[in-house]
């Protein structure tokens, strides 16, 4: 072996090679522990650069900063990334470094739309379930009041937005809207107005008998003013009345 000179060569070549790169990661390491690389500043911002609503500095300071461990080269961006999502009304956070000791977290925030079932937690308007400060949440508006079975977050925030759509010629919105365990849909108007609509058999089921209704609601308004407390939409070409000191049914035969 000795006498082979080309080995040799090989085998110091390999050894020069594995010295230079432990005294690089060496002097790599050297410069990350350097004062100069130590975290000074993070920066939250909004998506698109916009303001944020309902996360403040305190709350960041208490919950997500404690978390965050290491300096500018160190700090594992997944960790402050969890971090920040553990911060009340923050749905996605994203985080970058910024030269030379800063990072940058930008954050999707919760958009409330109402409160989901009687727990007292927040749906908001992409369906997603949350717990945040109710108080706060009512700072934007009055938030309706949705609620479903488990796994049905979505569905309903989708049928609430639809609502929205067919009772727009009327000029009245749903403020409730409840999907119950037999999968039957009831909503509350800002008029006051229960809604009983059944189940949805198909896409089309409820929009038709919303529209139906749609088409005589202002004949029922006129002629009831003040006085309508339910509207029954089970009737396969029709509907019933309930307002105050009156009762009426129209139509053939409930559906479902």
């Amino acid at each position: 072996m000795w006498q082979d000179v080309r080995l040799l060569n090989m085998v110091s070549n390999a050894l020069l090679g594995i010295l230079a790169l432990s005294l690089l990661a060496s002097g790599l390491w050297w410069v990350a522990q350097q004062p100069a690389f130590t975290l000074k500043a993070i920066h939250v911002v909004g998506v698109e650069g916009k303001g944020l609503n309902y996360v403040n500095q305190l709350t960041v300071r208490n919950t997500a900063l404690p978390r965050i461990k290491g300096n500018f080269f160190t700090v594992r961006l997944e960790s402050v990334r969890n971090a920040f999502e553990t911060v009340p009304w923050v749905r996605k956070a994203s985080v970058k470094r910024q030269w030379p000791n800063q990072l940058v977290v930008t954050i999707e925030e919760h958009r409330p739309l109402g409160t989901w079932g009687d727990q007292g937690k927040l749906v908001s308007v992409k369906g997603d379930v949350f717990t945040a400060n109710l108080a706060e949440a009512e700072e934007g508006g009055r938030l309706s009041e949705l609620s479903g079975p488990a796994g049905s977050e979505k569905e309903v925030v989708a049928r609430f937005y639809d609502l929205r759509t067919w009772l727009s010629p009327i000029g009245v919105e749903p403020v409730g809207l409840k999907l119950s365990e037999r999968y039957a849909w009831t909503a509350v108007l800002d008029n006051g107005i229960v809604l009983e609509m059944g189940r949805e058999l198909s896409t089309d089921t409820l929009r038709s008998k919303v529209e139906r209704m749609v088409g005589v609601y202002p004949q029922l308004a006129a002629r009831l003013p003040d006085r309508i407390e339910r509207l029954d939409l089970r009737y396969r070409n029709g509907l019933a009345v309930k307002a105050k000191g009156l009762s009426l049914e129209t139509g053939t035969k409930k559906g479902k």
